[in-house]
């Protein structure tokens, strides 16, 4: 039995273990049982994810995102927010960060220790439908806006778009938004992976607010606010001819406990 140190973070309500690998590694990759039951809400801590903070080359660190099914996943934004807010604790970085995930480099702001801003990958390619957005934040993302959000069965409704003919095998993160008359945005989301509804999810923020900057086309809204279930959110962008650049995710990252937990 081996005694694994951790400990828990939270952005906007999206829950994350972070185990600091640098020196010791307390769990591999391969280990899908293990990180699922450490996710698990009843028997296990209780996350919508799991995240190693290793070393790396030419980096302060590298990031490796478990979703809560135990397998590794595509970037987290929330995640990456959180991983940082981490690092920062351990006194691994100060007010700038650069890191590795699985979908390339990262830079990073810590703003305060419980605010940071996350650089995103630039976005070229959006997929434009009828009644919906598909797009690619650093993990495929289906937008679709409605007129009230409190009317959507979230579960119901994402999961029928997850599992449906086009996007079963691979998957993809389900994403409903309302536009408010402030021009800020409601959003609610169904992450797959997690297979559930969850609180807030960074890189569908992210998606949401690149497609309502492509739905309404207005050039000087270049800062987006978001309410996810879990709390608020922020989104810079610049746009060129329908691609986004410099793109950042910015919102609270707070740690919530650290213990202990044999597996």
């Amino acid at each position: 039995m081996k005694q694994i140190p951790f400990v828990k973070y939270q952005g906007a309500g999206n829950d994350f273990i972070l185990i600091d690998q640098r020196e010791t590694s307390y769990l591999e990759k391969t280990q899908t049982a293990a990180i699922q039951q450490l996710c698990d809400r009843r028997f296990g801590i209780g996350a919508d994810g799991l995240m190693l903070l290793e070393q790396a080359d030419g980096f302060d660190f590298r990031m490796v995102y478990f979703n809560a099914d135990g397998k590794e996943g595509s970037m987290c934004g929330n995640g990456g927010r959180c991983i940082v807010a981490f690092a920062h604790q351990l006194g691994i970085v100060s007010q700038t960060c650069r890191f590795i995930a699985v979908d390339g480099p990262h830079e990073a702001l810590v703003k305060t220790p419980h605010y940071i801003e996350l650089k995103m990958q630039d976005v070229r390619h959006i997929e434009v439908g009828e009644d919906h957005f598909v797009l690619d934040t650093g993990s495929p993302h289906y937008i679709e806006f409605v007129s009230n959000i409190d009317e959507i069965d979230v579960f119901k409704a994402g999961r029928s778009i997850r599992y449906n003919d086009r996007f079963s095998q691979e998957g993809i993160n389900v994403n409903f938004v309302e536009i408010q008359a402030e021009k800020s945005l409601r959003i609610a989301t169904y992450e797959r992976g997690v297979e559930n509804e969850t609180l807030a999810c960074g890189t569908g923020v992210t998606a949401a607010a690149i497609a309502h900057h492509l739905k309404t086309k207005d050039p000087k809204q270049s800062t987006i606010a978001l309410q996810a279930k879990g709390g608020d959110l922020e989104v810079r962008l610049e746009e060129n001819d329908g691609q986004y650049t410099n793109i950042w995710l910015c919102g609270p990252a707070d740690f919530v406990f650290e213990g202990k937990i044999n597996l």
